[in-house]
């Protein structure tokens, strides 16, 4: 077994691989030329016994892939296909990434898989170079470490390694510099996995993959009489609820294809991903989404179209038609029962009843409406964290002059009505202060741009510590989806 530098949390537990070869290849790393640490996540290594590692081992594993101990003897490059803008696309796959490692997740066992982006060429390349570059690298880990402050269930930025290569590009300055990244999650299978099976009529191996993932991740529906079924209320329900936690959070994930989600019901694989300056349901994040089908809007359209995706490939396992369409038939209900969830958690307030809760929540979005051009999305959240509360803070603030108008003093009053959670949090350095820990674009650029020019990554680690101190100040996604069920 293993031994030092890893801590007894160190539990390697590769299943994945016990799949086969109809689910993934074996691939290489690219051989880079540097591998220069840029950014390790000390916190999420201690959840998974790896914070022991000192940077050169540490580049070892995350900069060259020596294989983990007692884990993985290669990486796997993953099959999946996947509607992309709503065409199917059958040549996708792991282009430049590949599944490294599977670990338990110390406290809660949970299955987690270290997964790369930007490791090399595979089966799956294409034309593509197989890498990532150091801008893209940078981007992923302020939006991970956003999306965890604010209560997302999210992939985790877990290291980011200049790899010394010059990247051509069309959408930013050309030659770029390289890196590559690896990050913590659930999960890598993707509703996509399940398509590329169903492509090619493999319904033995469409019931082989349920059996894996209800064993793997929902083990509480082994003895389902309807397997599919069950699954797919499972899914639902998490997909549900990632949504709700996207839009409290005022982000736009920007290319919701099905090979961007995953049955665990976590977001992950940031590209042009954007948080809202202020509501708009029409705001889109990537720039070649012309007809806004990604908006942040038409978001909860785009998740149901993807989970009737997976349905119809569920049926092919087996699943009985009517489980099937119950399950996708509880996507409305439990999306607004886990909307309610996470607007009471963001507003950091006890839940009541579910009629009293839905105003709150519809009161909520129109006050947020009301405020246009003039009131960013995160500052309501953080004036009004707590409830009546944070009155006299948020009328003392600099938006006092927003919060008198007609639609606003409703708000004020339904909240009003409402208990704190955890009052203790605010008394927190970081809800003394003006301002919220926001990550619009302009900021991204401007942490990105002292990087290119100076090699400067001071302004960018300081960044990530004041995220980090919102972390902990809000503590978002323990109880919301809880106090909403009571």
């Amino acid at each position: 077994m293993a031994t030092m530098p890893f801590s007894p949390a160190y539990r390697p537990d590769p299943r994945f691989q016990a799949l086969g070869s109809e689910f993934s290849d074996p691939v290489a790393p690219a051989d880079f030329p540097e591998t220069i640490l840029r950014f390790r996540n000390d916190r999420a290594a201690a959840t998974v016994g790896l914070e022991g590692l000192d940077d050169a081992d540490w580049i070892r594993r995350f900069g060259r892939f020596d294989p983990l101990p007692d884990n993985q003897a290669q990486p796997l490059a993953m099959r999946y296909h996947g509607h992309q803008f709503r065409t199917y696309n059958p040549d996708l796959g792991d282009g430049r990434g590949f599944l490294y490692a599977q670990l338990r997740e110390a406290g809660t066992d949970r299955l987690l898989d270290l997964a790369t982006k930007g490791s090399g060429q595979t089966p799956w390349s294409r034309s593509g170079d197989g890498r990532l570059t150091l801008k893209g690298g940078v981007r992923e880990i302020l939006a991970a470490s956003q999306l965890e402050a604010l209560g997302v269930p999210t992939s985790r930025a877990f290291s980011l390694v200049e790899t010394g290569e010059a990247l051509t590009r069309g959408d930013e300055p050309s030659p770029t510099r390289s890196a590559v990244l690896t990050r913590l999650s659930h999960s890598h299978i993707r509703f996509g996995t399940f398509q590329r099976l169903a492509y090619f009529d493999r319904r033995d191996l469409i019931g082989v993959l349920v059996d894996h993932v209800v064993e793997t991740y929902y083990p509480h529906l082994a003895d389902a009489a309807d397997r599919p079924a069950a699954l797919m209320e499972a899914v639902v329900a998490a997909t549900a609820r990632l949504l709700a936690r996207w839009m409290t959070a005022g982000f736009v994930h920007g290319v919701l294809n099905t090979d961007n989600m995953v049955v665990t019901g976590e977001s992950f694989d940031y590209g042009p991903w954007r948080f809202l300056p202020r509501n708009d349901p029409n705001f889109v994040a990537a720039y070649f989404d012309h007809s806004g089908l990604y908006s942040f809007g038409r978001q909860p359209e785009a998740v149901f179209w993807n989970l009737q995706q997976l349905a119809a490939c569920l049926t092919l396992a087996g699943g009985e038609q009517a489980g099937l369409l119950a399950a996708l038939n509880g996507f409305s209900d439990g999306y607004r029962l886990a909307l309610r969830g996470a607007m009471l958690d963001r507003l950091g307030v006890v839940g009541r009843d579910p009629d009293r809760d839905v105003e709150l929540v519809n009161a909520a979005f129109r006050a947020l409406a009301e405020g246009g051009e003039a009131l960013r999305w995160e500052p309501f959240f953080f004036d009004w964290f707590g409830g009546e509360a944070s009155e006299a803070r948020a009328l003392a603030g600099p938006r006092a002059g927003l919060y008198d108008t007609e639609a606003f003093r409703t708000f004020r009053g339904l909240l009003g009505q409402y208990a704190a959670d955890r009052p203790e949090r605010l008394t927190d350095p970081v809800f003394q202060r003006p301002e919220p820990e926001e990550l619009l674009i302009e900021e991204v650029e401007s942490l990105w741009a002292p990087i290119a020019a100076e090699d400067d990554w001071a302004p960018l680690r300081a960044k990530l510590g004041r995220i980090e101190n919102a972390r902990t100040a809000y503590g978002l996604g323990r109880s919301g989806d809880k106090k909403a069920a009571s």
